[in-house]
């Protein structure tokens, strides 16, 4: 990874993590709940038309300093440094988003975690209805509670793993992936495809979630949902509350 301003205490601290940190699976969990618990997935920036950058630097500075969140890139490559810093094994994979069975290009960033032989997926920047918890590799075809919501890994191909979530309408697949380890460079191409491109949802739609142990509340265009505990709170986004809702249900400023 490229040379960088982070430092674990700061993000200790921005994440509100005050666990022990060890090289354990108990420490990569609780960062994983709490960074997700603390630092939104958002676009605010693609939103105003900027290019999202992927130097680590940039983005500690953005997260950690700046209080901001960012999508899957920036909130996961902010994880991946605290990994480095405990000196967790690790890598990067390229994911390709599932939907309603369409074809998509790998744009998705996720991390494969090593610890004691056993390889776990981690992944802070799916958004919505992403894991909450990483998941072991070897469980196949097993459902994994985590806080309400049933996953699932499976073999799409022989090469290819898929992630799932149990919905109304059964098991629906979420992303498939591959285990070659891929680098930062290898996600230039599909940050700045997420970023520009006409047809990224992140260009099209505003996106703002932020996961807690009982829900998650989510702004999808003009509209803000707020589900904890099964029960769902709905409104829609005005010129005049745009800014009270960003500031007051997920902490950020524009």
């Amino acid at each position: 990874m490229k040379k960088t301003s982070f430092s674990l205490e700061q993000y200790f601290n921005r994440i509100h993590f005050q666990g022990e940190a060890r090289a354990t699976m108990a420490t990569v969990t609780e960062m994983m709940r709490c960074q997700l618990f603390s630092v939104p997935f958002e676009n605010l920036d693609v939103q105003a038309g900027k290019i999202i950058s992927l130097h680590p630097s940039d983005i500690v500075e953005k997260i950690v300093h700046r209080q901001r969140g960012g999508y899957c890139y920036e909130v996961n490559g902010l994880f991946a440094m605290a990994l480095d810093a405990l000196e967790i094994p690790y890598y990067f994979v390229a994911a390709r988003p599932i939907s309603h069975g369409g074809i998509k290009p790998k744009t998705h960033m996720a991390i494969i975690v090593l610890l004691k032989g056993e390889k776990w997926l981690c992944d802070l920047g799916f958004g919505g209805y992403g894991i909450r918890a990483p998941l072991r590799l070897n469980l196949l075809d097993t459902s994994v509670c985590q806080d309400g919501d049933l996953f699932m890994l499976s073999l799409q191909t022989e090469h290819e793993m898929v992630v799932k979530i149990h919905t109304a309408n059964g098991w629906d697949e979420q992303y498939a992936f591959e285990l070659a380890p891929q680098i930062w460079a290898d996600f230039a191409a599909a940050n700045y495809y997420n970023s520009t491109h006409r047809d990224s949802i992140f260009v099209r739609k505003l996106l703002v979630v932020l996961c807690s142990p009982n829900g998650r509340k989510i702004l999808f265009g003009n509209t803000f949902k707020k589900l904890e505990n099964g029960q769902q709170e709905k409104q829609f986004l005005t010129t005049e509350n745009r800014a009270t809702i960003l500031r007051e249900e997920f902490g950020l400023i524009e």
